[in-house]
């Protein structure tokens, strides 16, 4: 008898988690709402890149746009949960962050603002992690409900669905932000050392103006190379906002700057590129090695875009900030936590509203 009972045990729970998934019913990501991204159309649609659209991309370059960061799932549903299961090419490797890296992160409308409602993450191994049902949220109420959903920041992702529970709807979302707006930059833009994928600073800042502000961030790889300048040149967007001066230094910025405003004026006049400077990194508070480059390439760029602004119609220039008043919000020297990527977002909200606005981007 007792030896029954203990294969009951643990027949129960095998049993329990069979029927959890059984009582769940998934939908291709797909067939609902994908939004968030500058170039819609990508072989892949969880990537952020079509790679026809310039010639002379490097292998990092290619490696980066791969990853899903900023790639949004817009859905409604009554379901009292919602899950995922996803399917990867690659898993980032970083035990640091794992929510954003390697998770999906839910947020869901009410009255009238997004709140954030759940999150999970997967582990870092292929084949463990592979088509592994995770849950974002339980026990709500069986009212519909307007959600939207970040994909990782650091992963490549081959396919998505959503579930939710047997007998609940699941359709497809309305866009849930105006117009598109490109926000290409460096790892601040990638979302590098936040904690959830929503938490960069594209993410707030749609959250908090309305506006599409779709993540081409491609960490440490964001210098105004002349392929992203003809394929950016190709982007159907109302505006462009670009973190330019974050990476490289300030050889990369003389040597590319005009070229890449004239190769995207060329194609899309009168489209407004709005450029931040780049923003404190607190390493250079000790390390003075760290403030001479940073101080370089900055000046670099205070320079040149004093001489842009007044040179090229529709080009801006921008003051941005990621710290409080105790200079505390870094994680490692370089990027902000999340908080700091918030700051960041709410430093540059209002002027780029006064910009948008002269051209009935609002």
């Amino acid at each position: 008898m007792k030896k029954i009972l203990f294969i009951l045990s643990l027949l129960i729970p095998a049993a329990a988690a069979l029927g959890q998934e059984a009582d769940l019913s998934f939908t291709d990501a797909t067939d609902l709402t994908i939004c968030g991204k500058v170039f819609p159309d990508t072989p892949n649609p969880y990537e952020r890149m079509d790679f026809s659209l310039a010639e002379g991309w490097e292998h990092k370059d290619s490696t980066l746009l791969e990853m899903s960061s900023g790639v949004i799932v817009s859905f409604r549903t009554d379901s009292p949960s919602v899950w995922v299961k996803a399917e990867f090419k690659a898993l980032s490797q970083s035990k640091n962050q794992s929510r954003a890296k390697r998770g999906f992160d839910l947020y869901i409308k009410r009255d009238g603002k997004w709140l954030w409602a759940g999150v999970c993450g997967y582990s870092t191994n292929l084949e463990t992690e592979n088509g592994k049902v995770l849950s974002l949220v339980k026990h709500m109420d069986r009212s519909m409900k307007e959600c939207i959903m970040y994909l990782p920041t650091e992963s490549k992702v081959t396919s998505l669905q959503i579930g939710v529970e047997n007998g609940s709807k699941l359709e497809k979302g309305d866009m849930p932000f105006r117009h598109k707006i490109c926000l290409h930059g460096s790892s601040f833009m990638h979302g590098v050392s936040t904690g959830r994928a929503g938490q960069t600073v594209p993410g707030f800042l749609s959250r908090m103006t309305g506006l599409q502000f779709c993540s081409l961030g491609v960490s440490g790889d964001c210098r105004m190379q002349p392929q992203f300048a003809t394929a950016l040149s190709k982007a159907d967007v109302d505006a462009y906002v670009f973190d330019s001066f974050s990476n490289g230094n300030d050889k990369t910025v003389r040597a590319n700057l005009f070229n890449f405003i004239e190769t995207i004026q060329a194609a899309r006049p009168g489209v407004p590129m709005i450029f931040m400077h780049t923003i404190w990194r607190e390493k250079r508070n000790f390390d003075m090695e760290h403030n001479d480059v940073e101080a370089r390439k900055i000046a670099a760029a205070d320079s040149l875009m004093k001489i842009a602004v007044k040179k090229y119609k529709d080009v801006y220039y921008i003051p941005s900030n990621a710290a409080d008043s105790m200079h505390d919000t870094t994680n490692d020297g370089v990027h902000p936590g999340e908080w700091g990527y918030y700051l960041w977002a709410d430093s540059v909200r209002k002027p780029i509203l006064k910009i948008l606005k002269k051209y009935k981007v609002r």
